[in-house]
C-alpha cells in the first residue's frame, strides 16, 4: 500500500476520532453550559450511549490524542517523499497530501474545541 494512503487513512481514523470525542464530551458540556438542557435530556433519550461514552473520557481522548500524534508524525515524516513521475499521478499525490493536511488540521481543532469543553470549560466558565 501507498504511503500516501496510509497516511489519509490515518489522517480520516484520527478526524472520527476526533468526532467522537465532540459527541461525548463537548457537545453536552456545551448544551448544559448554553442552558439547553432539555435539549440535553432529549439527545440522551435518542442516543443513551452517549452517557456511556462519557464515563470513558479520558480513555477517548487518550485514544485520539495518540491517533492525531501518530497521523502528525506520519505526515511529517512524508512531507519530502519523492510523488511518482507520472504527472497525472503526481497531481493526486500532490491533491492527496493537501487533503491529508486538511483532514490533520481540522482534526487537531476538533480535538482542542472537544478538550476545552471536556476538562478547562467547566472550571474556567463556573
Amino acid at each position: 500500500m501507498n504511503p500516501l494512503y496510509k497516511q489519509n487513512i490515518l489522517a480520516t481514523l484520527s478526524l472520527f476520532t476526533s468526532f467522537g470525542t465532540l459527541l461525548c464530551c463537548a457537545l453536552p458540556a456545551l448544551l448544559v453550559t448554553l442552558g439547553l438542557g432539555a435539549v440535553m435530556a432529549g439527545l440522551v433519550s435518542t442516543a443513551p450511549w452517549i452517557t456511556a461514552l462519557s464515563a470513558y473520557k479520558p480513555v477517548v481522548f487518550a485514544v485520539a490524542g495518540v491517533l492525531l500524534l501518530g497521523s502528525a508524525i506520519m505526515q511529517w515524516k512524508a512531507r519530502h517523499a519523492p510523488c511518482p513521475a507520472d504527472p497525472v499521478k503526481a497531481k493526486a499525490c500532490m491533491r492527496l497530501r493537501k487533503i491529508s493536511t486538511a483532514i490533520l488540521a481540522i482534526s487537531f481543532v476538533i480535538y482542542g474545541i472537544g478538550f476545552f469543553f471536556a476538562f478547562l470549560a467547566a472550571d474556567l466558565l463556573l
